[in-house]
């Protein structure tokens, strides 16, 4: 694991766009013959469009973030049928779940994957609607990260950036069912099966690089001096904050009133947070650990009788070191509601 970040930063990337470079290397090299990725619609910046990339140069239009669903996948028969080899895919977790079930069948020489850490995904429409609380403008918001010091970051259309910290976001005045249950219950978080992961959490404020086998340092490797790295680091606690989560899922499970912090407090505590908040991989772990916690709740609610398949041992493992020891007896409650986490982060709890 490395915190990285390019040297020169590439314009229009989420971060500094060490995952575009590197498929724009893996084509200027002639790695591989093609990349898929997503790229916006031209009618709608924020809405994705799978694309199948021959041309390094085209690989600017796929920096930057979008919301929403796109058929990635569908591109490898059209991929197969023009004659293509060798492969890069950039996804996320449940794209390149469905990827490694299906690779073999299509007869390619390789396939090297890029991964990023799953962002709890919605539908385009349904984040313009987020943006709009956001902004009295939301059609000039360029850019939204949320970033590992607790604040969200805007960019606009005339080169203004505004920081927001989490707890002052309208979290409560979203519909219950912004996010799907498919992401109220992922358990992959950091995309373990992708060669390397490039994302965020573990950075510190840069980017954190998960290299995960031989291909993903051959992926790295193609970016030689271009990438500064550097050792991850580890600091704070999460447990304070990991169990702050718990319990306020919990008492929206037993459908308790939440224990909100005052609006008047907010604004101090959004600003202080960043102090005391865990940092580093101790910033992952407890991203890690909430979405394992909020998994076995929501599975209790929507899907018990599926939970027994649904959730691999190590997601009960991370929960049980919270109390929650089995899936049939999350958070020792009868199930929680559609819109629990949402309802937990705005009570105060930072889960970003």
């Amino acid at each position: 694991m490395h915190r990285a970040r390019l040297k020169a930063p590439r314009p229009g990337a989420q971060w500094t766009g060490i995952t575009t470079r590197i498929a724009e290397r893996l084509l200027e090299t002639r790695a591989v013959d093609a990349v898929l990725a997503m790229v916006p619609d031209p009618a709608d910046r924020w809405k994705p469009v799978p694309a199948l990339i021959t041309e390094p140069a085209a690989m600017a239009a796929a920096r930057g973030m979008r919301m929403g669903y796109a058929p990635l996948l569908a591109l490898l028969e059209p991929a197969r049928d023009r004659g293509h080899r060798r492969l890069a895919v950039i996804g996320i977790p449940c794209q390149v779940h469905a990827l490694r079930k299906i690779e073999a069948g299509f007869g390619f020489e390789a396939i090297f994957v890029i991964g990023t850490p799953c962002s709890d995904n919605t539908t385009t429409e349904s984040f313009h609607r987020f943006l709009a609380l956001l902004s009295p403008r939301p059609e000039t918001i360029s850019y939204l990260e949320f970033r590992a010091d607790m604040m969200v970051e805007l960019r606009f259309d005339d080169g203004r950036k505004t920081l927001i910290p989490f707890l002052e976001l309208p979290i409560a005045d979203l519909p219950a069912d912004f996010f799907p249950l498919t992401c109220r219950t992922c358990v992959d978080y950091t995309n373990a099966l992708a060669d390397l992961t490039v994302g965020y959490m573990g950075g510190e404020g840069e980017q954190w690089l998960l290299v995960r086998n031989s291909r993903g340092a051959e992926l790295l490797a193609l970016l030689g001096d271009e990438i500064l790295l550097s050792p991850v680091t580890d600091r704070g606690d999460r447990i304070p904050h990991v169990k702050a989560f718990l319990e306020n899922t919990r008492r929206a499970a037993g459908g308790l009133p939440l224990r909100r912090m005052p609006k008047w407090l907010r604004p101090l505590v959004g600003r202080l947070m960043p102090r005391f908040a865990p940092k580093g991989l101790e910033f992952a772990r407890a991203r890690v650990e909430m979405k394992a916690i909020e998994t076995l709740l929501h599975l209790e609610r929507h899907a018990p009788a599926k939970m027994r398949h649904m959730v691999p041992p190590h997601v009960r493992a991370i929960a049980a070191r919270y109390g929650l020891r089995s899936p049939q007896a999350a958070a020792g409650q009868p199930g929680t509601t559609a819109s629990t986490s949402a309802r937990a982060s705005a009570a105060g709890t930072p889960a970003p």
